[in-house]
């Protein structure tokens, strides 16, 4: 199971616009990102509460399990590169 979360809404063209990143992210890094859909899925709904605790409120939401950091919204490729490599 991997440490790196993106929580992400279908009609949101936000999360589709860092999906891209995260595509890019893997492919480049290695790495997985686990992608839960939030809007549709109430279970999925249920864990970006419990780990947003407030911090965004919406999404795009990512959150590195392993190191506790979390990024809100639409960032660069290098900032969403440095939150999934951080150790």
């Amino acid at each position: 199971m991997t440490h790196l979360l993106e929580f992400y809404g279908v009609e949101c063209p936000s999360c589709t616009k860092m999906h891209d990143l995260v595509v890019q992210l893997e492919r480049e890094e290695g790495v997985k990102v686990e992608s839960l859909e939030v809007w549709h899925n109430k279970e999925n709904e249920k864990r970006l509460i419990a780990l947003d605790k407030d911090f965004c409120g919406g999404v795009p939401f990512f959150y590195n399990e392993k190191n506790k950091k979390w990024i809100c919204g639409e960032v660069e490729y290098k900032e969403l590169k440095a939150w999934a490599l951080a150790k």
